[in-house]
Order: structure tokens, then sequence, then C-alpha cells
């Protein structure tokens, strides 16, 4: 964060995502409520024109915000539109075009060269085509891969964050025939540790306490369903828990779910994407936020896509776009305290002895 931080100072950079989806919407009615912005200074990444053409269409017109130039010039606990364009831009609610795909890149675009260069403190991403975005400069499965790629890291963790439940994947975007192919000891290790670091440095657990699911129904039953358990998923349990780490398993998925074992835990990892975001959305589906693990900076999203189905009918809920600017907020702070313990741990002891 910046040297100067105080409340509502903290900027927030939210791209608008796919134009003919919920983004914008769900945007601007989050910043209708005004105590949003003593948390926070929210910049925009889109264009005065299609913000003004949506609050518009949306009947939004309580929703007040400052048109600038670039970030450096974002007033204060104001909501700010970075004119990312000029061009006027035709909304299609509910239709995925290459068109939207093209300005839903531009606005993330200008968001991460913001986001190198801090002016901005965290990013939030709404909602893209993973289709229609594709490009020369965007050839990624989903922003996960993108921001991976950005800052050079090799194994990002997504991360499926709520007040009930703490998802993570080993494997993303990948079709379920490959799954298998894409696990290895080596990753899962390097997922687990990822994920072990990032519970103590962005969610303050001390001592996280992670449980390993299986691929295979009843786990494998012994190699009996599939030797993926024992032959990939216990070694990695196993190096991990010799290094020190607490992590358990692998676990039945179908049971683990069912009984509520995931209370006993910290954080689930999960070896694919519908294995962890099914139950997820099931236990957490308004309120979940998309964080992406392992990366320099900051970056959340809401746990829902474009949802063409309701776009334009003012129907969708802000509740998700929300919860992931309250969540990057959280981890902003979380991660200047762990690292000002870190830098200088003797000191801390002395001022936690004495507010004893």
């Amino acid at each position: 964060m910046s040297n100067n931080e105080t409340e509502g100072q903290i900027k927030i950079g939210i791209t608008c995502g796919d134009v003919n989806g919920v983004g914008l919407e769900v945007i601007m009615k989050t910043f209708l409520d005004a105590r949003m912005h003593q948390i926070c200074t929210p910049i925009i990444y889109a264009s005065n024109k299609l913000v003004s053409h949506q609050r518009k269409l949306l009947n939004l017109v309580d929703f007040q915000y400052q048109t600038i130039k670039s970030s450096s010039e974002a007033i204060l606990r104001k909501t700010n539109v970075v004119n990312c364009w000029e061009e006027d831009v035709v909304v299609d609610f509910g239709k995925p075009s290459e068109i939207s795909g093209q300005f839903a890149f531009r606005s993330l675009e200008a968001a991460i060269k913001d986001l190198k260069d801090g002016h901005i403190d965290a990013l939030v991403t709404a909602p893209i085509n993973k289709n229609t975005i594709q490009s020369k400069d965007f050839n990624f499965a989903g922003h996960t891969e993108y921001f991976a790629h950005q800052y050079g890291v090799k194994e990002p963790l997504m991360f499926l964050v709520s007040d009930r439940l703490k998802v993570a994947l080993v494997v993303g975007h990948v079709p379920i025939k490959d799954v298998s192919n894409h696990l290895s000891v080596d990753k899962i290790v390097s997922k687990l540790k990822t994920m072990t670091q990032s519970l103590k440095r962005d969610f303050g657990v001390r001592k996280p306490r992670i449980a390993v699911l299986g691929l295979n129904p009843h786990a494998g039953d012994n190699g009996l369903i599939g030797k993926e358990e024992q032959e990939i998923i216990q070694p990695a349990i196993k190096k991990c828990f010799d290094e020190g780490m607490f992590v358990y398993g692998p676990y039945a998925a179908d049971g683990f779910f069912g009984s509520s074992a995931y209370d006993q835990f910290d954080a689930v990892l999960a070896m694919y994407h519908d294995q962890g975001l099914a139950p997820f959305k099931a236990l957490s589906f308004s309120s979940g936020v998309n964080f992406t693990a392992g990366l320099p900076i900051v970056r959340t999203s809401p746990d829902h896509g474009t949802a063409y189905d309701i776009a334009g009918k003012g129907t969708a809920n802000e509740g998700s776009i929300r919860d992931a600017i309250y969540l990057a907020i959280d981890i902003l702070r979380k991660r200047e305290e762990f690292d000002r313990i870190t830098a200088n741990p003797l000191a801390f002891s002395k001022q936690s002895r004495e507010r004893e």
C-alpha cells in the first residue's frame, strides 16, 4: 500500500469486464452505498460514455462518479472513471461479441499497467468472456493465467474464499479428460506451499490446516478406482507434512463436503475446477470471492461470470464484487502487518507483551 495510507485512501482499481454482461451494473450498485468510500477510493477502468450509457439503461441515476484522464488524478473518497477509450461502445446486453471482448481487454490492460506502476494498491476484475477476449495479446484460459504470465509466476493459485470456506485448485481451466495428466507430486507440493504461505500472509492464519481431496471416487479406494492417490497425491502430502506443513488427506470429495468436514480445516485443496468450485458455489454463491494467490500483487474478483441471462435487467446481485473489494482491502492490510512482523519479530513480541 501507499506510504501515506489512511482510511479511504486505499486505491482499488476495478475493470469493467465484458460490457454486455453484468460487470458495470454490479460495480455501480456497490458504490451507490456512500459508506464504501470510507474504506477505499475506487478507480473504474472504462469510459465516461459507457458508464453514463449503462447508468441510464439500468436506471441507476443516483450513481455518481468523476471522469479522469489517468489514475493520478483520482479524487479520494469518490468513484473515479478512467477514460480508457473515446469511442462509442454499442452495448448489446446478454450477447457475447468480439467487440465486447476487445473493450474488456482494453480495460484490463490499462488497469494492470497502473497496478505495475504502483498507481493503484489492488485490482478487482469484473467478469470477462474467456472466448471473446482472446487475441494476440490475450491468449490465456482466463484472468488467473494472464496475471501469472504478467508477473512471471509459474504456479499461481486460484483461491475461492468466503467466510464459510476456502478452496484452492491444483488444476484450473483444463478439460476433465486432461486433469490427470496435469497432476504431479511437484505440482501439488508447490500448490500446498503457496496455499500455506497465503493463509499465513494474506489471511493471518498462524498454523494453517489444509485438507487435500483425492482425484477419483472414494479417493481411489486403495487403488481400485485409480492410482493417482497412491502414486501422486499421498506422496505430495507426506512430503509437505515432513517439511512441517499441516496437510491431511486425501479425502473423498463427496463425503468430505457432505459431512461438513471442511469446518475442521482452514482451507481445502481440490484437484480440479468443478471438484472444488461446485461445492464452494453451492455453499457460498452470493458471497464468494476469487483470489489469485502466489502473486506479488493483490487481485480479486467475484466468483460469478458475465451472467448474460440477466444482463441489462437490473437484477444482478452486487454482493460478490462488494466482497471482492472488502477482501482485497483486508489482504492488503494483512500483508502489511505480516511483513512488519516478519521484518522485526522482536519488536512485535515486545509490543504484544506490553499490551498484555
